[in-house]
């Protein structure tokens, strides 16, 4: 697992640990405040095998290790979506720590728009499996520091923000600063709302550390994942968004590139378990859980 740190600046300022998961090309976060110790676990993974559909904890155990190495205490475990490629770890590290969980509060309108996708009408209940739903504009405290939550759809319906100081983690809007954005075509996306989500993101002040939700190295001549880069970095120099591009250049851009993606491998197993937080499904009368697959639903070739 290729690992990188971003050093607080000083006061106000988290430093910041990523953690790149090379099966799904996601990065998990330890953002902490030097003052007071204290920690948030954002966008953690729980290892997922597709073909034979068993799962593991060895991203989240090393998330969790490098917190107890740190001398760090765990306040919130954080999502800023519920994830279309990766599990989320939520429900594993609270048991582990106690930490208070939390995302977005359109995921209500999430899990009600999957609940029909998978004929599910009665299994997800996001007030039940999530410790706080945040709104646009919400504000918590991380030790010493302030957590501004922002409504970045696009991606998703739901999606947030969760800016921290001089950091900001900006999950699935942008891509690193020379790969561009991500994909708007998932059920309830838009690459309009996308591109506004994008927009309000380099309204931040210029040195905002920007912390993407993936990367999938090679990219040009860089070989390593890398995820962190600029407000100022993305306004001059990110392929899809950089030097002022307009709504209508980058829908098209956006839309033209969706139409050529597949679905993720782990989609359609991954929104049954982050939609209730990170948990499997309820097991069945021999103990096991299952999964619901849709057949035919999705129109694209796969």
């Amino acid at each position: 697992m290729f690992t990188r740190t971003s050093p607080s600046r000083g006061p106000g300022s988290p430093r910041v640990d990523g953690f790149h998961d090379p099966a799904t090309g996601s990065v998990q976060y330890v953002a902490s405040d030097p003052a007071t110790g204290q920690a948030a676990l954002i966008d953690t993974v729980l290892d997922f095998d597709p073909r034979s559909a068993t799962t593991s904890t060895h991203s989240a155990q090393t998330a969790l290790d490098f917190v107890v190495h740190e001398g760090l205490s765990v306040q919130w475990i954080l999502d800023t979506h519920p994830h279309a490629d990766h599990l989320m770890a939520q429900a594993w590290l609270k048991e582990r720590t106690g930490a208070t969980t939390g995302i977005g509060e359109k995921v209500r309108e999430i899990a009600a728009l999957w609940a029909d996708i998978y004929h599910l009408p009665d299994t997800f209940d996001p007030d039940r499996d999530f410790d706080r739903l945040f709104a646009d504009g919400d504000r918590f405290a991380l030790g010493s520091l302030e957590v501004q939550v922002i409504l970045s759809p696009g991606h998703t319906l739901g999606s947030v923000t969760y800016v921290i100081g001089d950091a900001a983690f900006v999950h699935d809007t942008f891509m690193h600063v020379d790969a561009g954005t991500t994909r708007a075509d998932f059920p309830g996306g838009s690459s309009k709302q996308l591109y506004a989500s994008l927009q309000r993101l380099l309204s931040l002040p210029d040195d905002t550390r920007l912390f993407v939700g993936h990367d999938y190295p090679p990219v040009g001549d860089r070989a390593d994942p890398a995820w962190e880069a600029s407000v100022a970095d993305h306004r001059a120099h990110n392929p899809h968004v950089g030097g002022g591009v307009s709504e209508a250049a980058y829908c098209k851009l956006r839309d033209d590139r969706d139409a050529t993606l597949s679905l993720p491998d782990r989609m359609l197993h991954a929104l049954q378990v982050n939609l209730r937080g990170g948990r499997l499904p309820d097991p069945e009368a021999d103990g096991r859980s299952y999964f619901k697959i849709p057949a035919n639903h999705f129109g694209k070739d796969t």
